[in-house]
């Protein structure tokens, strides 16, 4: 086995590196899903390429708030179909 040396001013310089991404506060969630909803998951994931499923939880996230915010501004959203035709989309009954 060959040992590796350092040189004095190497460890200094590593040492007064800044960490370029500061730590952020985390918390862990854990979620007990049925298949279905599982399977839903799954199908986000693999649609919008996410690299986890917490990518696709806080995707998530991010969309249901903004929905809800335009909603309580009092912002209607509309869909329309292949023949053009246009429709009122209720998000929440």
């Amino acid at each position: 086995m060959k040992a590796m040396a350092f040189s004095p001013d190497l460890v200094t310089e590593a040492d007064d590196r800044v960490d370029p991404k500061p730590k952020v506060s985390k918390n862990r969630v854990q979620f007990d899903l049925a298949p279905r909803s599982m399977d839903r998951l799954n199908v986000l994931k693999v649609k919008t390429e996410a690299a986890s499923y917490a990518e696709v939880v806080k995707n998530a996230l991010r969309l249901y708030e903004a929905l809800i915010e335009e909603t309580e501004s009092g912002k209607q959203f509309f869909v329309q179909d292949q023949n053009g035709t246009i429709s009122p989309y209720r998000l929440f009954l």
